[in-house]
């Protein structure tokens, strides 16, 4: 009896010794699956919008990512009643990002009237998670048929453009889905704004004037990618711009010019007179001038109904001793040692020391402070794109964020910057172009190519249905 006792109690030993290792094995397994990157358990994601428009011509894009490796992946769409299946597949290579450009049949065999449709899109990962099936996602977005491109058609506009000069024009682009317009022209792109009545936008353009060609169109993108692009025909005038040869004296260069690389690290490192020049003349240049594109780029709303302008006048009995648009090529000595080169971006106007400068539209002062080589320099904003600039003055009389009133004195002339003698530079920019001065100065100008627009833009407006399309 006590050996059969003790052979039980030695099997029960060996029993429980077995089952240990048995839960230690389980609990190993547990742990493995549990901690092991082959097992883990974040889904994977898809990224898309949650509502698509579509056209038969644009793919819809959908992004698909996971933390460790993609796997399977299925896409369809459906009216209600039926399911097609677009796109399914594994990604063999292991990734963790996809972008997925899915091509919709333009006839899929759905119910165009039961819109929207349902894209869904399915997405597992390479997890041997969920008993090797991995790791799911599923994705749900409407659909909105759209085949229609926006309509547009030019309402009213200038009757030319001068190269190197500006123009209005006011186009109507409707569409339910419209999504984005703009006017390209003169190698740029201009940002329309709204006029009088939903529908209708309204730019001013230019065509700069370093730019042989000119041509515009308006362009009209919906939400579905339906594009539409309009020709849009000025009478072209074709002007021909001044080139001057500048002799540089040793007095400018050991005067003016180390005076006003005096004032600039960057500058005044250079020993070499003629080295000082041409980076006043060019990389300070370039760095006011895009301080000056930086101010004057906005197309600021106005209320088109009081939106009228008056010929610029900024400084009284003044001479024109500088033209827009001139090319300058300065040298040292004689023309074959041509140093550095520059364009005039706009009229030098004298009168008298330290002239009154007035501003003969109203707006808003959006800078005021010196600006290199245009010195003391106000810009004001008069709305719509349109921009003035008084450069070189000995004095300013406004502040950035003050408004001014048509006929506001702002400065006084003066020589500050690269100048030499007391007078004004005056420029007028459109949406940061620098253009043709002279056309806004003449009344005339604005009376046929401002005015007359609008008043005929006014004119098929009222005569066109609120609610037509």
């Amino acid at each position: 009896m006590a050996r059969r006792s003790y052979y039980g109690r030695r099997r029960r030993r060996s029993g429980g010794w077995l089952w240990g290792i048995l839960f230690l094995l389980i609990g190993a397994a547990a742990a493995f699956v549990w901690f092991s990157p082959r097992f883990e358990r974040v889904p994977p994601g898809i990224e898309m919008k949650g509502q698509r428009y579509w056209n038969p011509t644009a793919p819809i894009s959908i992004r698909l990512y996971d933390n460790a490796a993609l796997g399977h992946y299925r896409v369809s769409v459906s009216d209600g009643a039926r399911s097609v299946v677009l796109a399914e597949g594994d990604f063999v290579q292991p990734r963790k990002d996809a972008n997925l450009s899915i091509k919709v049949p333009e006839h899929p065999g759905l119910d165009p009237t039961k819109a929207p449709w349902k894209l869904r899109v399915e997405l597992s990962d390479r997890s041997l998670w969920n008993l090797g099936r991995g790791n799911r996602a599923v994705a749900v977005s409407s659909i909105l048929i759209d085949r229609k491109a926006p309509s547009v058609a030019v309402v009213a506009k200038s009757p030319s453009i001068v190269r190197g000069g500006s123009a209005l024009l006011i186009f109507r682009a409707t569409d339910k889905n419209l999504r984005s317009v703009w006017v390209e022209a003169g190698g740029r792109r201009w940002h329309p704004i709204r006029y009088r009545r939903k529908g209708y936008f309204a730019t001013l353009l230019a065509w700069p004037f370093r730019i042989r060609d000119f041509r515009a169109r308006i362009v009209a993108v919906d939400s579905a990618g339906n594009k539409t692009v309009k020709r849009v025909a000025f009478e072209l005038i074709y002007k021909k711009y001044r080139v001057s040869w500048i002799g540089l004296s040793d007095r400018f260069l050991n005067g003016k010019i180390a005076e006003l690389a005096g004032q600039y690290p960057e500058i005044s490192k250079y020993h070499d007179p003629l080295k000082r020049f041409k980076m006043v003349n060019e990389w300070l240049r370039q760095a006011n001038e895009k301080v000056i594109h930086t101010h004057t780029s906005k197309v600021t709303p106005v209320d088109f109904r009081r939106w009228r302008l008056h010929a610029f006048y900024p400084l009284k009995g003044a001479k024109r001793v500088a033209d827009f648009g001139d090319e300058r090529h300065y040298y040292y000595k004689d023309r074959s040692r041509e140093v550095s080169r520059s364009y005039h971006l706009g009229y030098d106007l004298a009168s008298v020391r330290q002239a009154p400068i007035v501003s003969s539209n109203g707006g808003k002062v959006v800078f005021a402070d010196y600006n290199g080589i245009y010195g003391n320099m106000p810009i004001i904003d008069h709305g719509f794109g349109l921009y003035t600039l008084y450069g070189h003055c000995s004095s300013l009389l406004v502040d950035a964020g003050e408004k001014v009133r048509p006929g506001e004195v702002i400065a006084k002339t003066g020589m500050t910057g690269l100048a030499l003698g007391d007078h004004l530079h005056f420029g007028i920019l459109v949406q940061g172009v620098e253009v043709l001065p002279m056309d806004w100065m003449k009344q005339n100008w604005i009376k046929s190519h401002i005015d007359a627009v609008f008043r005929q833009a006014d004119r098929i407006i009222a005569t066109h249905p609120a609610n037509a399309p």
